[in-house]
């Protein structure tokens, strides 16, 4: 439960949000929705306590009862008294130390049975099994095939694992801590189908309270019953799901429309009564002066109605020519120890072509994409590219970004040179104002991506790699990338489990994985797609 009290929060001169009062009540499913860069995630971090130390903040947060947090980027390393992803999962009981410290009683107690080892052995054990340690295993198992992750990646390395295995992961870890309160901040990212289907009933039988930051509008269809709206610095509230917030907004807007109508023509109307009235009698001097104050009293309260989303739109600007053949692919093998990714993949690529990489979780379809940038180097196999070829990439964790520099010092090496043709493209990609002088690192993870897009957009890179560019974007900057992306002249190879996107995008070519086929795109691979 969260008790919200006269909270309002500001950065540098922009103000966030105004002072509100609300609150998430117990067994509630509330949904916080709003555009890229509107201050979702401040908020949240100061709902959470986590928020930074720039921010200026008036009110109060108070939580009851336990509460889990799954955050928008990973933590490195994990949680856990080791690094990978069992011990992440079991350390939201504290199992894992828990298990750990039984191991040394057992030694001890093995070494020299006194009554304190017995003692002290007895004792963890009984936390262990009030803790539900004996369990573990099988609610591990069903956590595990519910989200559709193999269960031998949880032996694996957490940082070893790939952007969808770890969300995995880290969902494991808060729906296994069965806490009161989940707070969970885009938790659809890199999950297919099947494992959102198993979300969604997830989240519903869940008897404690949930927050949820998400642009996946099926799960805010399915899984919430209050929407709390963020915009221009105001929060509003609304009961009933996604789809019911939608309509009573649009209502709303209606509604306050037809109002501020009607007062602009009564101030209309008794404006030009009281002109009509001046440079007469006194009395009537006297009565416009009385209309006078009417007018400026229903100025006063006159209602500001509610602005429709301004459509987003992004733009690249026109790239260099290449050859006729910017890149070839040539059997390609990737693999991590004895786990075999990619055995032999082959594709050559045409200017002009949209090719999307298709494929389950694990398939290997970053891996490709960092090979193809030369991020990582296959075990054999080529890469070459044809004449006049410069690539950008887009990587799914925006490792692009320097977050040592200012987002206006990230386009440093822009092709762009003055600081006001630098902020000119930042705006267009929605980073504007005070913006420009923040980290990459206090920014929101939809922010941060378009950093990443504005950064390919002042480069000549006329072959783009894309690995997941949709994640964490708003719905209609999902279908802006898409559109501009369509219209671009240049070559694209992309990842994405965004159905708006490639449908938008209209893919030319597909390579599926791990089938390893390269194929003109047809439309039955659409069911595909979100396949993260």
């Amino acid at each position: 439960m969260l008790i919200v009290r006269d909270l309002g929060i500001e950065i540098a001169a922009r103000r966030i949000l105004n002072p509100v009062s609300f609150t998430v009540g117990n067994g509630e499913k509330v949904g916080l929705v709003g555009r890229n860069g509107a201050g979702k995630s401040t908020l949240l971090s100061v709902l959470l306590g986590y928020h930074p130390e720039h921010l200026r903040i008036s009110g109060t947060v108070q939580h009851q009862g336990t509460l889990s947090h799954l955050p928008q980027e990973p933590v490195a390393g994990g949680l856990g008294v080791e690094s990978i992803g069992l011990s992440h999962v079991l350390s939201a009981r504290g199992l894992d130390q828990l298990d750990a410290e039984m191991q040394h009683a057992r030694h001890a107690l093995a070494a020299d049975p006194t009554e304190e080892t017995i003692e002290r052995f007895t004792a963890l054990e009984e936390q262990f099994r009030e803790r539900g340690g004996y369990e573990a295993e099988s609610e591990v198992s069903r956590l595990a095939a519910g989200l559709g992750l193999e269960e031998d990646l949880l032996l694996e390395d957490l940082d070893s694992l790939s952007g969808g295995q770890r969300r995995r992961v880290d969902l494991m870890r808060v729906l296994y801590e069965e806490p009161q309160t989940m707070v969970l901040d885009e938790p659809t990212n890199h999950l297919d189908k099947a494992a959102k289907r198993w979300l969604f009933d997830e989240l519903e039988r869940f008897r404690g309270t949930v927050l949820v930051i998400s642009h996946d509008l099926p799960l805010l269809d399915k899984s919430i019953d209050r929407v709390l709206a963020l915009r221009e610095g105001q929060l509003r509230e609304y009961r009933g799901n996604y789809s019911k917030f939608l309509q009573l907004e649009e209502e709303r807007r209606l509604s306050e429309e037809k109002l501020a109508s009607h007062q602009d023509q009564q101030i209309d109307r008794l404006s030009k009564l009281a002109d009509s009235m001046r440079g007469q009698t006194e009395k009537r001097a006297r009565l416009a002066k009385v209309l006078d104050r009417k007018v400026e009293k229903l100025q006063d309260t006159r209602v500001e109605v509610t602005k429709r989303e301004k459509k987003v739109t992004f733009r690249l600007p026109e790239p260099p020519r290449s050859g006729d053949v910017p890149m070839t692919v040539e059997h390609v093998k990737v693999g991590y120890g004895s786990l075999e990714v990619l055995k032999d993949v082959s594709f050559i690529t045409r200017r002009g072509d949209r090719i999307v990489i298709v494929g389950k979780n694990g398939a290997g379809k970053s891996s490709m994409l960092r090979c193809l940038a030369g991020t990582q180097r296959a075990q054999t196999g080529l890469v070459k590219f044809g004449a006049n070829v410069k690539v950008g990439y887009f990587a799914q964790e925006n490792e692009q970004l320097d977050f040592d520099k200012t987002v206006l010092g990230n386009l440093d090496n822009a092709t762009v040179v003055t600081e006001v043709q630098r902020r000119s493209l930042l705006g267009a990609f929605g980073l504007k104002g005070s913006a420009a002088h923040q980290m990459p690192g206090t920014l929101s993870g939809g922010e941060r991506a378009k950093l990443a897009l504005a950064i390919l957009a002042s480069s000549d890179a006329n072959l783009l790699l894309l690995d997941e560019p949709t994640n964490n974007l708003d719905p209609a900057s999902v279908l802006a990338l898409g559109d501009m992306m369509r219209q671009w002249k240049g070559t694209i190879v992309a990842v994405s489990h965004e159905r708006g996107f490639v449908e938008t995008l209209e893919p030319t070519h597909v390579v599926l994985l791990p089938e390893e086929l390269f194929d003109l795109w047809d439309d039955d691979y659409m069911d595909l797609i979100e396949q993260r």
